[in-house]
Parts: C-alpha cells; sequence; structure tokens
C-alpha cells in the first residue's frame, strides 16, 4: 500500500504543515476583512493540494475533510459563500484535527485513523452544513463545542521589511540563500553543522597561504638586492643568467600563488557565508502559529486585540528560532490574560477599545532582541509586594526596599502570581518560571519593565549565532586574547597622568563620569607588572553593565578582527574569564573573554578596595571561617553577607554560579550558600559541579531559595545540598543555625 511509505508520509506531513501555514494566515486575513477572489486562490489551491496529498498516502478521512473545506473556499471566491466567524473556526478546527492526526508514529497512523473515524466524519457534516446554510443564506447550524460565541476580532498587523533592509548579525551573513523557484532539499542539522565547521577551517587555512604569500616578499626582495649587486659587479655572464632565470621563476611562480591564494580566499569566504546563512532562518518561520493563538484566546476572552508583528524577516540560527516557541507562546497568554484589559475597562480609561500587542525581533548591539509589549494594566507593583510577603518570601521592610527590577524578578519563580483567579490560561504562577529557564539555557537574559496603566514590556536577549564573532584583539602578559565587540563600550589610548587614585582605587575623568580603572593582568590572575604607579601612555578597553563602567588596561590595543569560534573543551568546565577560542591567521590560539566575567571580577576587586574589612587580632589556634555566598539579587547578597559577618564569618560574594565556580577554582571556603535560579548557571548546576571536582567534593553546601515545593527541596538534596532552606530564614535565625551545624561558629566580634 502506498500509504504504509515512510518517506512519502513523511513527505505528506511537511506539505501538510506548509499548507496549513497558508491555510491560517488566509483565514484570518479574510475573517478580518472580507477577501477579494485573488485573496481566497491561494487558500482553494493550498485545499485542494492538501486533498491530492492525502490521497496518494491513502489517508481518505484527510481526503473527505479537505475536498469540503475546498468547496467553502470556492464559493467564498466566487462570492456565494462570505466568510464569518463561525466559519473560520470550523476551518481552523478541521486543520487543528489533520494536523495532529499525522503527528501519530508511521506504524500506528493507519489504525489511529480508523479508531477516530467518527471524529473525521462529524468534521466532514460540519463542514458540509455550515457550506450548505452559508450557500442558503440561514444561519449556521454548527454543534461544535469548540466554536465559542461571536465576539470583537483580532487584527494581526505583519510590519517587516524585506530581507534587504534587516539588520544582519556581526557576522554579515550575505543573503546567498537559493532563489524561491528552487526545490528544497531536507538536510540533517549535524550534516549542516560539520559543513559549517569544515568551511571554517578551509576559510582558516585560506588565511594562512594569503600570510604565506605575504611572507615571501622580503625573498623576493633579497633577490632582487642579490640581482642588482652581481650583475654591476660579476663578468660571469652564465651566472648572471642563472640568476636572470631564478628570477623569472620565482616571479612567475609568486604570481600564481598570489592569485591561487586570492582566488581561494574569495571561495572559502563564500563558501563559509553560505554555510552560515543556511543555519540562519526568518524570525516568521518560528512565528506562523501565534496569529491563530492570539485570536483564538481573545475570543475565549472576550477582548479585542490587534497584534503587530515587527522584524518577521530578521535572521535567527534555527536552534535558537526552535527555543523561541515555548517562551513567546507563554508570554502571549500573559500579556493577554494579565495585561490587557476588556474593551469596556479600555474605554473607561479613556484607551482605544482594541488592545495594542506588540511581537518584534531585531539585532542590537550582536545579540537577539524579542520584544513582547502591550498597552494593557501594566504590573501592580503594591500587589506584588503584598503577595511576596505573604508568602514569606522576603520582609515587608525588605519588600519596600526592593527596586523595580528586583521587584519584577519574583514574578518568575514558580507558584507566584498576582491573580486571585485561577483559569486554564493563567493564574496559577506557572509559565514564566519555564519562560526564565529557557532563556538561560540558550545563554541569554530576560528583562521585565512596566508602568501602571500604560503596560508591560517582557526583552528577551539571546545570541544570534556562534559561529563567527567580530572581536577586539589584546595583548595582555604577551599572550593573544579577543573581546566581543558586542561587548564593549569602546578602546582608547589615555595619557597615564590622567589617572587619580582614591581610597587605593585607581580612576579616571571621562565624559560619562569617573571610570574605574583595573589591571587585566589582575583580573586574570596573571603576575603584575613591576612597575611605578600608571606611566605612560595606557591602552584601554571600556565595558559596563548596570550603570558600572570599567577601563580594563592591556598592553597592546592589536585591531578588530573576525574569528571563528570554537567552543572548549566540555572536560574542562568553565575556565575562569574565558569563554571560547579560536585561531588567528597564523594558525596560534585567541583566548575570547568573558565580559560578564570579567565584570564580576571587577566588582570585588572594587568592592574589596571601597569596603576595607577591620579585622580583629586573632590568637593561633583561631580559624577564620570563609563563606561564599552565591545569589543574583543584590540585596538578598547583602542581607546573606550581614547575617554571616554579624555571626562572625567572613564572607566572599559571587553574582551567580559561574561567578562563584570561578571563585571556588581560585580561592579557598569553608562553607557555600547559593541561590537556585541565577543565569548562565544556576544553583542546582553549581551544586552537581562542586560534587563532581575532587577537591570540593567535601565542602558544605546550603540551598537558599524562594522555591519551598518539596520537589524543589528534593532536587536540590539529590544534587549535593547539604541543608535546604527558604528565603524566610533571613529573618530568623535559621540560616545561622544551619551554617553552625556544619562548620562551628564563627570568631567572636
Amino acid at each position: 500500500m502506498i500509504g504504509g511509505d515512510a518517506f512519502l508520509l513523511g513527505l505528506f506531513r511537511e506539505e501538510l504543515s506548509n499548507h496549513s501555514a497558508v491555510l491560517t494566515e488566509g483565514l484570518l486575513t479574510l475573517e478580518r476583512g472580507g477577501g477579494s477572489p485573488q485573496a481566497i486562490e491561494p487558500l482553494m489551491r493550498a485545499a485542494h493540494s492538501i486533498k491530492g496529498a492525502a490521497r496518494v498516502v491513502d489517508l481518505d478521512a484527510i481526503v473527505s475533510m479537505a475536498h469540503v473545506m475546498e468547496d467553502i473556499l470556492v464559493a467564498a471566491g466566487g462570492g456565494g459563500l462570505k466568510m464569518d466567524a463561525v466559519g473560520t473556526d470550523l476551518l481552523l478546527g478541521a486543520l487543528d484535527w489533520m494536523v495532529g492526526a499525522v503527528e501519530t508514529d508511521d506504524e500506528a497512523l493507519f489504525g489511529w485513523m480508523t479508531d477516530h473515524a467518527d471524529e473525521a466524519a462529524q468534521w466532514v457534516d460540519r463542514l458540509g452544513q455550515y457550506f450548505t446554510d452559508s450557500k442558503a443564506s440561514k444561519a449556521p447550524s454548527v454543534e461544535s463545542s469548540k466554536a465559542p460565541p461571536p465576539v470583537p476580532l483580532v487584527t494581526v498587523a505583519v510590519l517587516s521589511k524585506g530581507l534587504e533592509d534587516t539588520p544582519q548579525p556581526e557576522h554579515s551573513v550575505p543573503a546567498l540563500a537559493p532563489e524561491p523557484s528552487d526545490p528544497p532539499i531536507r538536510i540533517a542539522a549535524e550534516t549542516l553543522s560539520q559543513i559549517l565547521a569544515f568551511s571554517a577551517d578551509l576559510l582558516l587555512e585560506s588565511r594562512r597561504l594569503e600570510n604565506l604569500c605575504r611572507g615571501l616578499q622580503p625573498l623576493k626582495r633579497l633577490q632582487r638586492h642579490l640581482k642588482t649587486q652581481l650583475q654591476s659587479q660579476s663578468d660571469d655572464s652564465l651566472l648572471k643568467q642563472g640568476l636572470h632565470e631564478q628570477w623569472e621563476v620565482m616571479e612567475q611562480h609568486d604570481a600564481s600563488l598570489q592569485h591561487l591564494s586570492s582566488r581561494m580566499n574569495f571561495l572559502a569566504d563564500r563558501l563559509h557565508n553560505l554555510a552560515l546563512h543556511g543555519r540562519m532562518r526568518p524570525f516568521s518561520e518560528g512565528i506562523q502559529g501565534f496569529p491563530r493563538l492570539v485570536r483564538d484566546l481573545a475570543r475565549q476572552l472576550e477582548k479585542s486585540v490587534e497584534l503587530d508583528i515587527e522584524g518577521a524577516q530578521t535572521l535567527i540560527d534555527r536552534d535558537i528560532l526552535t527555543r523561541l516557541d515555548a517562551p513567546i507562546n507563554h508570554l502571549l497568554r500573559n500579556a493577554l490574560d494579565h495585561g490587557l484589559e476588556t474593551a469596556e475597562e479600555r474605554k473607561a480609561s479613556g484607551k482605544a477599545a482594541a488592545g495594542q500587542l506588540r511581537l518584534s525581533a531585531r539585532h542590537r548591539s550582536g545579540r537577539l532582541l524579542i520584544a513582547i509589549s502591550d498597552d494593557g494594566r501594566g504590573i501592580d507593583a503594591d500587589m506584588l509586594r503584598l503577595k511576596i510577603v505573604q508568602k514569606g518570601l522576603v520582609t515587608e521592610a525588605m519588600a519596600e526596599a526592593l527596586s523595580d527590577a528586583e521587584l519584577f524578578d519574583f514574578l518568575f519563580l514558580p507558584g507566584l502570581t498576582t491573580r486571585d483567579a485561577v483559569s486554564e490560561i493563567s493564574g496559577r504562577g506557572v509559565g514564566l518560571d519555564v519562560v526564565q529557564s529557557m532563556v538561560h539555557a540558550s545563554g541569554g537574559a530576560i528583562k521585565v519593565s512596566s508602568k501602571p496603566g500604560l503596560g508591560t514590556r517582557f526583552e528577551l536577549l539571546l545570541p544570534v549565532t556562534r559561529s563567527v564573532m567580530r572581536t577586539l584583539r589584546v595583548t595582555i602578559a604577551g599572550q593573544a586574547f579577543a573581546l566581543p565587540l558586542s561587548r564593549i563600550d569602546r578602546a582608547e589610548r589615555l595619557d597615564g597622568r590622567c589617572v587619580e587614585c582614591l581610597e587605593g582605587l585607581y580612576y579616571f575623568a571621562a565624559a560619562e563620569g569617573n571610570v574605574a580603572l583595573v589591571s587585566a593582568r589582575r583580573l586574570l590572575g596573571l603576575a603584575e607588572e613591576d612597575r611605578e604607579g600608571h606611566q605612560g601612555v595606557l591602552a584601554l578597553v571600556l565595558f559596563s553593565a548596570e550603570g558600572r563602567q570599567y577601563a580594563m588596561e592591556v598592553e597592546q590595543l592589536v585591531g578588530e578582527t573576525d574569528l571563528v569560534v570554537r567552543p572548549l573543551d566540555r572536560r574542562l568546565g568553565k575556565v575562569p574569564h574565558i569563554n571560547a577560542v579560536a585561531l588567528d591567521a597564523e594558525g596560534y590560539p585567541v583566548l575570547i573573554l568573558d565580559v560578564e566575567d570579567l565584570i564580576r571580577s571587577a566588582d570585588r576587586l572594587s568592592g574589596q578596595v571601597q569596603r576595607p574589612k577591620r579585622r580583629s587580632p586573632l590568637t593561633a589556634i583561631q580559624k577564620i571561617l570563609r563563606i561564599l555566598v552565591v545569589d543574583d539579587s543584590l540585596t538578598v547578597r547583602e542581607v546573606e553577607r550581614k547575617l554571616l559577618e554579624n555571626g562572625g564569618y567572613e564572607v566572599a560574594i559571587a553574582v551567580d554560579g559561574v561567578d562563584g565556580w570561578n571563585q571556588l577554582i581560585e580561592q579557598t571556603f569553608d562553607l557555600v550558600v547559593t541561590d537556585v535560579d541565577m543565569p548562565r548557571m544556576n544553583g542546582i548546576e553549581l551544586v552537581t559541579r562542586i560534587r563532581a571536582e575532587p577537591r570540593l567534593e567535601a565542602l558544605p553546601i546550603i540551598i537558599v531559595s524562594y522555591k519551598d515545593r518539596e520537589e524543589d527541596r528534593q532536587r536540590g538534596m539529590q544534587a549535593g545540598a547539604d541543608a535546604y532552606l527558604t528565603k524566610s530564614s533571613f529573618h530568623d535565625a535559621g540560616l545561622i543555625e544551619a551554617v553552625r551545624d556544619l562548620i562551628g561558629a564563627g570568631r567572636p566580634s
């Protein structure tokens, strides 16, 4: 039987998915503004193609459904039937059934279709009844639990520039994709990744050939000089003739080598760009289902919504694009349910009846920025403060001291919601926790901003691609390093006489204010130069984060260059301050610095200078117990630090798991107190890594988290923690007692 062919079934699934996307987008367009015969024609062709393809693979139920769908669309195109909300619901529901049906495994598909033949027949009957009633101009009689009562509809406006106008990533991948008329082919993602890796190697080798050609030029100059000297001083015509022939041979081979090098560079660069482009997909491919999602939820919630999609042609790595589906889904649902008001509520507050919901994608500073915003009621900060106090997460005084950014971080905790009622859409306090986890797992960050009565905005900052990076090359302690251009503010040279010193902290005045000066050697733990103060001209790299700016002194600013990035060997784990490695044109390794690590180390160094600790003299037998506190919240870190220092312990702080791990590698501690939810490396990953390190496997660890569910506690203990506390322990003796149980009392104050 033809239908049993697994290859044909795979092709049918792909074809059904493509035609379903065309039908969904077209039906939503028809619903909001009617439609001309020209607009309906692609929909008729899509339904007809589904019918023909289903017949090839012997899926008769889908053939029947697609046939009636085609009849409806043909009638609509001829003017004999006007599509309305009920008809749109029916056609979309039938599409959903078909797409869901073919997701069944090949071996079980036909048995499943037989078992669910009654469902397919019901869909055919509903579609046929709608077709008959609509042509007869009667009120459609539809017995479908999936069709809610008519309400104000959703407007979906896709605002996107052409591909040639879309800002491209830093590696400037040219638009080398095949023409639309070219038939697509299927290729495994792993194969594409290998092609990309080999093309990168070829690009590197072509650069080395170019350098080899340049290296021959001194030899040519030397031979030219010898030729001139011999011709003027020697009478040996045979020697002159031999030298002349040798010169001609070298000139000929040099010209050929130069041509070969130029050609190889061109082809290698083009091949690599083409392979890299193959991994990039337009944002539109990952968001095809969201207009439908917004439309259906808006009808369910009886709200009028206008959805704008911007940057549909923004290019994104296919892996990142796949991971975006769930986070965007959650955020759109929250915006519809939590953020946007009903039409009556909006009119009462002086707003337009239709709420504005915007989804956008663009490249910013070498990273992908996905933004979901609405013009709804905004986040009730006072209600959120009340909720976190009621749940015992913080004290009332601490809640009042939280900044908006720190307050909104609580939204990502599981089980926390500002809604009193629970619905199928939201109100259980789940979803945002998943969003944050997925964003962090992709190497990104999430930011929330909101204004009462004006709306809320979620920003997801993610990598575009990590294959090629535009960098600034520098030299530190005689070694080659590079920094991503997207993560630095600028590079400059400064007269050392401009540097000032205040309480041991070096700084200089700049247009943006005083900038702290730190040594790259000290940040990286390399040997310091033996010199007096800051003399001569200093080479500086400036970077910043959250209002803090640092100038890192390096030995030499080499210049900008594109580097083909290679991840570090996994067996090395997380190397402090190093993000990746690359090879330069000569084949020498270049370490790419982790700017986030550098900022955190600079924070610690500056903090140590600004807050010197006065220690009482200790007897020889007294031991200073050192504790590392790892938490990404400034408020929580300070609370824990003060509690522990008051208990007689020496405390170091780390702002996330990676920072904590770096300090554990470099220093010695008696205990670690860590949060769970942190960017880059969460607390569970940190505990797991500590237990896997022989030198640290016996180090006591306390997890202090807002998550108080039993499954969260078990997860932490299974990872290797010695104690699991909730952050309500801040305002009682629980934390100090747990520390004393594990490592003993601190020194007397």
